[in-house]
């Protein structure tokens, strides 16, 4: 909330990132950002795609910056969770004028234990 209050809406999806991860940095949470993960297709190494942030080990954070977001956006955190077998992810959307956010849970993890 506190980076989209200080720069509103219109920049470019890196602008974001990097401005969260100045937050995140000041939060004293641990993170990574544009963690390359593998994807695996039956057990066979099919490629590598980049996520945003991974927060504390256990949280993925995928960053947007459109008018608003699409279920298109939902899919590909969704698959994210699933496919790096993480927890709990978050889809953040900084392009609209009010911050969208949505919370994804994978269904392998009890949601009562998040």
């Amino acid at each position: 909330m506190k980076v989209h209050n200080k720069l509103g809406n219109g920049f470019q999806e890196v602008i974001y990132q990097r401005c969260l991860g100045i937050e995140l940095f000041r939060a004293g949470l641990k993170f990574g950002k544009e963690v390359e993960q593998k994807i695996f297709y039956d057990d066979i190494h099919v490629g590598t795609r980049r996520v945003d942030f991974i927060v504390d080990g256990k949280v993925i954070v995928e960053l947007k910056a459109v008018i608003n977001l699409e279920d298109v956006h939902l899919a590909q955190a969704k698959n994210y969770v699933v496919a790096y077998d993480f927890p709990i992810g978050l889809l953040i959307n900084f392009g609209a004028t009010s911050l969208q956010f949505k919370k994804i849970y994978n269904k392998k993890y009890n949601e009562q234990n998040l």
